[in-house]
């Protein structure tokens, strides 16, 4: 079998989540629905005085965007994590 007849194995999308505490009012849509469940609602409080969300498992992010499709006030959004081949 020659190297060019070998398929490399798609890489699994990657993302990172941003949150802008302040801005979020504790809906918890981006923690419901996020297929890969990266976030849960954190125990601190922002200063309007809601719990944000916090990012629990960063490497399970797909970048998929739910979590801002979601969000009401804007507060959230993942970015593309670019794979070095």
């Amino acid at each position: 079998m020659s190297e060019n007849s070998i398929k490399s194995k798609p890489k699994k999308p990657r993302g990172k989540v941003h949150i802008i505490d302040d801005r979020c009012k504790g809906c918890e849509f981006c923690v419901a629905f996020c297929p890969t469940k990266v976030l849960v609602m954190s125990d601190e409080f922002n200063k309007k005085g809601y719990h944000p969300p916090r990012v629990a498992n960063p490497e399970a992010c797909s970048n998929c965007n739910l979590c801002a499709l979601y969000c009401p006030e804007f507060a959230i959004w993942a970015t593309k994590i670019e794979e070095d081949d």
